[in-house]
């Protein structure tokens, strides 16, 4: 392998934070419609943000309470959270500065100009007025650049690498929406919510982007357990969880000492593809949910080995 490991490591972890700062804009987007749609009762609220993506106990170390403009707060400016949208959009950027040799010059610059948006434009993205607006502003900015990728760069190993991370990242926020979307509205007490079911389950759905893909392959209304079939198991839609894992398996194919890594990914496809996740109860969704993100750290610690450290 040609590419130096620092480089390969820059590449995968800018797409790492690209798609983060993606998936949280989205993730915000569809919590704010979310509140709007359900009644009071739901009591959904801003906390289970924070749990999906695991920033709960960062969060209660530098805040008193979940309200919305803290919790914004926290996932849109505070740098100290690894997964808000300036923090990620600083660090993506950090990342493409040491390897402009290897992107386009184009995705550079938009990297760095959607990076200097979201930070001067913070504040419109915590008050509800231009919230999504500012939003929009940064999904369709990181849609751009992984376009710009897709179409302009070689697509040689550092593709591999950014592609590699960018569905690593997309699988492990797929499998958290899942666990916590699925379980914070319709606990067993609240018996009154069950006409609000297809809401919860289009708000999965299109915190992932993919309620019209939904749609458009099952054909069927939106329910518990097509949709979960459709997010663990669907080969064809980029965030499923299944298709995420083939994209890595199929870099790593062209890369070297990628045979263990690969041998790991092939277990771990054909584990979700034998479970049957729509029969399984909450709790042992959540399981089976831990067990996925436990081999998908497994993969990213092997990949950072052979490649990034060189063990």
């Amino acid at each position: 392998m040609s590419m130096l490991s620092r480089v390969a490591e820059n590449v995968y972890w800018m797409a790492r934070y690209i798609e983060r700062a993606e998936n949280t804009a989205r993730l915000i987007n569809v919590n704010t419609n979310l509140i709007l749609d359900l009644p009071r009762s739901a009591n959904v609220g801003w906390y289970p943000l924070l749990e999906i993506t695991g920033c709960d106990d960062l969060f209660a170390e530098k805040y008193d309470n979940p309200e919305e403009k803290s919790v914004l707060r926290f996932m849109i400016t505070e740098l100290a959270n690894p997964g808000s949208i300036v923090g990620s959009l600083q660090n993506a950027r950090e990342n493409a500065r040491t390897i402009r040799d290897i992107i386009p010059r184009e995705t550079w610059e938009r990297i760095n100009d959607i990076y200097l948006y979201a930070k001067k434009h913070a504040q419109s993205g915590i008050a509800r007025k231009h919230r999504y607006d500012y939003l929009q502003s940064v999904i369709l900015g990181a849609q751009t650049i992984t376009g710009q990728l897709a179409g302009t760069m070689i697509h040689d190993e550092g593709y591999d690498f950014l592609r590699m991370g960018r569905n690593l990242e997309r699988a492990d926020m797929t499998t958290r929406i899942i666990d916590v979307r699925s379980g914070d509205l319709l606990e067993s007490e609240h018996e009154s919510l069950t006409p609000y079911e297809n809401i919860q389950w289009m708000s999965v759905l299109k915190s992932l982007t993919g309620y019209q893909m939904y749609r458009r392959t099952i054909q069927v209304r939106v329910r518990r357990p097509e949709v979960l079939k459709f997010l663990f198991q669907e080969r064809k839609f980029p965030r499923a969880f299944y298709h995420t894992i083939c994209e890595v398996e199929i870099c790593l194919k062209n890369l070297p000492r990628s045979r263990d890594i690969i041998k790991q990914l092939k277990e771990l496809e054909q584990m979700v593809l034998d479970a049957d996740p729509a029969i399984l109860k909450q709790d042992e969704l959540h399981a089976f949910i831990d067990t996925l993100q436990v081999r998908l750290m497994h993969v990213h610690r092997a990949i950072t080995d052979v490649y990034f450290r060189g063990i």
